[in-house]
């Protein structure tokens, strides 16, 4: 079953992580675009996953973490 994105309140910090991340940071425009595509390709991944069954991590998170981690072993 595909799992559906909730938001993780704060625990030790009364910050989220957008308030971290500085208005004009390229990060926001990448992620703006992840969200695009991502949002286009939700109703395939809809279909590639059971009805029944433990939810899962939705496909989303799972790849915008992989496009950070491409981003970050990058050296500069």
């Amino acid at each position: 079953m595909r799992g559906r994105p909730k938001q993780q309140t704060t625990l030790f910090s009364l910050r989220t992580p957008g308030d971290r991340v500085p208005a004009g940071h390229p990060l926001r425009r990448v992620k703006d675009m992840a969200d695009a595509a991502l949002a286009a390709l939700s109703p395939t991944f809809d279909e590639m996953y059971s009805g029944t069954g433990r939810p899962s991590i939705p496909p989303e998170h799972l790849l915008k973490s992989c496009l950070l981690m491409a981003f970050y072993s990058v050296r500069s």
